[in-house]
């Protein structure tokens, strides 16, 4: 098996085109957040290798779930429709996958962010 993937996404057509890209690459779904409370329920159970943060969830925005990641060591990405300006000069450096992105760009992104810097499973190579 592959990671297990938290998805924070309050659109849920998206959020579960995301898990079936995650699921055709080998990956495995943490959970799939709406919103900051859920996220940071399914981030207490542990066993998260990295997680897809949308930047806006309806009136509210991720950066407590990016902070509390960022504090256990927890790789994550974020996925948005405004790149890189909507993390408002935020988390410099962060990876931003813009939507819509494709299994190839998703694959890399997890890649790129999870070795060698430490995700406990393997990501497949296509």
């Amino acid at each position: 098996m592959g990671l297990n993937v938290l998805v924070v996404e309050d659109e849920m057509l998206v959020a579960l085109l995301t898990e079936d890209i995650l699921r055709e690459l080998g990956h495995g779904v943490a959970g799939i957040a709406p919103r900051v409370s859920s996220a940071m329920s399914i981030i207490d159970t542990g066993g998260i290798d990295i997680a897809l943060l949308d930047i806006n969830l309806g009136a509210e925005k991720s950066f407590p779930v990016a902070d509390t990641l960022e504090e256990k060591g927890i790789p994550f990405i974020f996925i948005t429709g405004y790149g890189p300006a909507g993390l408002e000069g935020r988390y410099p450096g962060r990876t931003v996958l813009n939507k819509p992105f494709t299994p190839d760009e998703l694959h890399a992104a997890l890649q790129g962010n999870c070795f060698p810097s430490g995700c406990d499973a393997p990501v497949l190579h296509m």
